[in-house]
């Protein structure tokens, strides 16, 4: 087999997703030279009419922002689609934070490689630390229950896949009950909820996948 067969991610077997693994696998060895080809793209094919390429205006902002002592600190921040960003905001633990989520009353926020999601209250504090037990790339609130995608990025393991799971807390406490529902044969990052299917992002195939959860 040299392609899937399916059309819609739900629907490929065991055999398809095996071969995807595959050919994912020396994908996304090739990251850092694609990157690379398309900084040296931006040399060549520039917008005409400046004193500089697009790539020497890329490499100029990157320098700057580097002297100026720019960092990768995460903070949460207050947004409304019609002001912008608030002034306020609140430094994440250890200046790490991933995704969000919201349960209609308080913020949700997880930290992937410390296996934990913060419960944040209406003024910016830390009311409870839930442990899930594994790396965090995603969840989302239905109907009251905390949905997680959780496993391991596995990046310092070579040769070996991205794996994931979706699971289910049944309770909010510290250490909660976490039951795992089902794989999920990509390498998934975030998870929302429409109502209907989840969604989530296939990043090696620049896609956006929805799904259900077994029956």
């Amino acid at each position: 087999m040299e392609r899937v067969n399916f059309t819609q991610m739900k629907d490929g077997t065991a055999e398809e997703y095996l071969l995807l693994r595959d050919l994912e696998e020396p994908f996304l060895e090739r990251t850092a030279d694609r990157l690379l080809d398309e900084l040296r793209r931006q040399q060549d094919d520039t917008l005409e009419g400046y004193r500089i390429t697009r790539l020497e205006h890329a490499l100029q902002c990157a320098t700057r922002a580097l002297r100026e002592g720019a960092d990768d600190d995460r903070y949460l921040r207050s947004y409304d689609p019609a002001r912008g960003f608030g002034e306020d905001r609140i430094a994440c633990p250890d200046f790490t934070g991933s995704y969000l989520s919201f349960d209609g009353e308080h913020l949700y926020m997880s930290q992937w490689y410390r296996e934990r999601i913060l419960q944040y209250d209406g003024n910016g504090s830390i009311r409870r630390e839930i442990n899930v037990g594994a790396e965090i790339c995603g969840h989302t609130f239905v109907d009251g229950v905390l949905y997680v995608l959780r496993g391991r990025e596995n990046k310092d393991v070579p040769n070996k896949s991205e794996e994931w799971r979706i699971a289910r807390l049944y309770s909010l406490e510290d250490n909660p009950n976490v039951e795992d529902l089902a794989t999920v044969p990509f390498a998934s990052r975030s998870l929302t909820f429409d109502g209907k299917h989840f969604w989530s992002n296939h990043r090696a195939a620049n896609e956006t996948i929805s799904f259900s959860l077994p029956a």
